[in-house]
């Protein structure tokens, strides 16, 4: 079995548990886990940001992953601190419902640049090259 389906599997399983048996999240680790990999995320965001659009749809998918990751871990912060005066699953499930919809948004995104690469390598594939004019 791949690794990321298995990976996908449990985080389903996870978020079905979560959803029938709401227990709220320790704010504090959530928060402090969320602050550190914020700061991890926004470096690499910051590196790829002036590559986004020259680098086809590889580095197009990195950068949204990071950009991604960024306002996933600020959204996590902010669970966390409703949390702490909210003693509530529900602000880290609809976290973690926007980040499910967010990365569907960046998977689309990367499949149509994706799609347009192969269209424009399809299209020049098909013109007939300098060579093939048969000037020998």
């Amino acid at each position: 079995m791949d690794v990321s389906l298995g990976s996908k599997g449990a985080q389903i399983m996870s978020a079905w548990m979560k959803f029938n048996v709401p227990v709220p999240p320790s704010p504090v680790p959530l928060s402090l886990t969320g602050a550190g990999a914020l700061g991890i995320n926004l470096s690499c965001a910051l590196m790829l940001a002036r590559h986004r659009h020259h680098g086809g749809s590889l580095m197009r998918a990195a950068f949204l992953s990071a950009r991604n990751d960024v306002l996933a871990n600020v959204a996590i912060i902010g669970a966390g601190l409703v949390t702490v005066f909210c003693p509530s699953a529900w602000p880290d499930l609809i976290v973690g419902l926007g980040i499910a919809i967010l990365n569907g948004d960046a998977a689309r995104q990367v499949w149509q640049a994706a799609r347009e690469e192969h269209r424009s390598a399809l299209a020049s594939s098909l013109q007939p090259s300098e060579s093939d004019s048969g000037t020998e």
